[in-house]
């Protein structure tokens, strides 16, 4: 086998966390040593020491790792060398024969285990009363840095840069026509996807596009009352989104409390609950989440994601590729007139009354469907 070939190789991955880390994991949990509780100990400072102490002690007595560890490895991961970086992922290949290859990114505090309730009715629609033509094959990896695809070595990865990763893995899987999924850091990727526009792209579909004012005060005049509305989430959004302005300026600084602390790991991904505004994931799934940051120990590269983008010098443009979005209730607003001005092609844009920032993992059934109905005009 040559050098390249070892670099392109796609390698079978099976997690197996070791029972000594499970054990440290289980003496720290124990030991955890807790702040001083803020004055009134709700959510106006941050996470609560009350909320933090309820999620240690079920983490600690209740929470089954080894048993999510076996549900994910029900499905089929694999890695493989792009650019330097191990990349690890999903991949599921549809039983229809002319199903569309779908990539599914993720963000932060979040992980590839979001999507696995979306991975039977994606693949294999008619089994769950579906329609054989709705069908996808699903590629799910996790981002550069996050999780399972460990650390990133070097500087520059950016979410331009991810775009491109994940065009050369879908080629590098032989697929030379795909669509695009993202949420958060992902639903940037999905949008940098777009404005690659490699060959063979379908299209992209986003829960969010971060489109902001441009400076120009008229931008403001004809915003209808939703958009007004959706501005106004954005404001109270900005204000406890101070971890974007952390991790974006001193991530490694950071990093050694969320390294050392599984209860700072915990505090810190607040971003599941919507910064205690509630979010209708379980506590298994927040911690699958959290263990699986605290198992990889990727809590500093995943950090450095936000310092990279913040240096990326990107220049503003135009995504003019096929571009779908999904507004959920308890999300980030995309305003409309904005994302219009800054992406050309948007050929499909949905509201639902239910559902947030993770609604691969709150509410599965109903972005599968918003994703086949905007890939079903595509196909």
């Amino acid at each position: 086998m040559t050098n390249t070939d070892t670099i392109t190789a796609i390698r079978p991955f099976t997690i197996d966390v070791p029972q000594a880390d499970l054990d440290d994991l289980q003496y720290r949990l124990a030991h955890t040593r807790y702040p001083l509780e803020a004055p009134g100990d709700d959510w106006v400072y941050g996470a609560p020491v009350s909320f933090v102490k309820e999620f240690v002690d079920y983490w600690q007595h209740e929470y089954d790792w080894r048993a999510q560890e076996e549900r994910i490895n029900g499905f089929p991961q694999f890695t493989t060398e792009i650019d330097g970086q191990t990349i690890h992922f999903i991949h599921v290949v549809s039983p229809e024969p002319n199903a569309l290859p779908l990539i599914l990114t993720h963000g932060w505090p979040s992980s590839f285990a979001d999507y696995l309730d979306m991975i039977g009715p994606l693949t294999d629609p008619v089994a769950y009363g579906g329609k054989a033509e709705d069908a996808f094959t699903v590629v799910i990896p996790s981002m550069p840095g996050f999780g399972f695809s460990g650390q990133t070595h070097e500087r520059g990865w950016t979410m331009a840069r991810i775009a491109q990763t994940w065009d050369t893995l879908m080629k590098r899987l032989g697929y030379d026509r795909y669509g695009a999924h993202g949420t958060d850091g992902g639903a940037q990727v999905g949008r940098e996807l777009g404005l690659l526009n490699p060959d063979g792209l379908v299209g992209t579909h986003v829960l969010q596009l971060f489109s902001f004012p441009s400076g120009d005060p008229a931008e403001f005049d004809n915003l209808s009352e939703k958009d007004q509305a959706g501005l106004a989430f954005l404001g109270t959004f900005q204000e406890r989104a101070g971890f974007s302005a952390a991790m974006s300026s001193r991530p490694q600084s950071l990093s050694f409390g969320l390294s050392d602390s599984p209860a700072a790991q915990l505090a810190w991904s607040e971003l599941l609950v919507a910064f205690g505004d509630g979010s209708l994931l379980s506590k298994d799934q927040i911690l699958t989440t959290v263990s699986i940051y605290w198992f990889t120990n990727t809590s500093a590269s995943a950090a450095r994601s936000y310092f990279e983008e913040a240096r990326s010098g990107a220049v503003p443009a135009v995504n003019h590729a096929p571009t779908g979005v999904a507004v959920f209730a308890d999300d980030f607003r995309t305003i409309r007139p904005w994302a219009e001005r800054d992406n050309s092609n948007i050929v499909h844009w949905s509201e639902f009354d239910a559902g947030g920032h993770w609604a691969a993992a709150e509410v599965p059934d109903v972005l599968t469907g918003d994703l086949r109905e905007f890939f079903g005009a595509l196909r």
